[in-house]
């Protein structure tokens, strides 16, 4: 069976919840209240899922001057899929409540190992429950596997190599908010402004109604912004690398794979004060 790779519609996951290769992450999370996520979990889930906490599962907080959510290292990530029951032929799909961003986060961290089988559930729990999809409200932790893997670090960019692909002409694409991009107002970061040279598109563009915009539009939407350039000349970045993966997802989506992940982004930028800061549109 062929293995989905970016997007998955409710419908179509609820048919395959029996498959047997099939594992179902849970990625909800809010910013505000930190263990919201996990009690909604526990009050109701999609059959079958596990959860993963965005500071604990899907960040390292250990780090320090990488951002608000650093990446985490390979052998901790690799190790909670393995308690979770995942293995690299599991058809993963992840999904959150609201647009898809932390589950977007999930995906690419999975992409960045090489897993190609895992997809974001378009619409999230908000869809699923509105169509009526089964809910389960109790949790049976999966038996323990084994999972190994590297994360191909050419896709994820440190300060010093994002400032060297913006030198050498490459897109990067700031995926907050505009009046965050420009410096107006900053609610999470204690700087405000953008890294000089950076364009930006609100990871809210991505979609239409909830849900994400039809391939063909997205292309035409992004290679407008790449300007001739390839998909691997292009970096992605946001506040602290979690809902730059939109971006990464949303391009995908559109058939063009190859972006790269400024990790750190902007709460990383801002760790050394010693880097350049821009604020306004340009």
């Amino acid at each position: 069976m062929a293995g989905w790779t970016n997007l998955v519609q409710a419908e179509t996951l609820a048919i395959a919840l029996s498959r047997p290769d099939l594992a179902i992450v849970d990625c909800r999370f809010s910013l505000a209240a930190p263990g919201a996520g996990e009690a909604a979990f526990q009050q109701g889930h999609i059959p079958h899922a596990v959860y993963a906490h965005l500071d604990r599962d899907l960040s390292d907080m250990r780090k320090h001057g990488e951002g608000r959510h650093p990446w985490p290292d390979a052998s901790d990530f690799t190790a909670k899929l393995a308690a979770w029951g995942i293995t690299p032929d599991h058809q993963v799909v992840a999904y959150d409540d609201g647009d898809g961003a932390h589950a977007a986060r999930f995906w690419f961290l999975m992409r960045a190992l090489g897993h190609e089988k895992v997809a974001v559930l378009d619409g999230g729990w908000a869809r699923w429950t509105a169509i009526g999809q089964p809910v389960d409200t109790h949790y049976r932790a999966p038996a323990p596997r084994k999972y190994s893997g590297e994360f191909d670090s050419s896709r994820l960019l440190d300060p010093a190599q994002v400032q060297e692909r913006l030198d050498a002409g490459d897109l990067l694409l700031d995926a907050r908010a505009a009046a965050r991009f420009r410096g107006e107002t900053e609610p999470l970061d204690r700087i405000a402004g953008h890294v000089p040279g950076a364009r930006n598109r609100p990871y809210a563009d991505n979609l239409a109604d909830g849900r994400f915009k039809p391939p063909a539009q997205l292309a035409d939407e992004f290679r407008a912004l790449l300007d001739g350039r390839s998909p691997d000349h292009a970096v992605v970045m946001c506040g602290s690398g979690v809902t730059a993966c939109h971006h990464l997802l949303a391009m995908e989506r559109a058939g063009l794979r190859g972006a790269r992940l400024f990790t750190g982004s902007w709460s990383g930028w801002i760790s050394d004060p010693a880097r350049p800061i821009a604020t306004g549109d340009a």
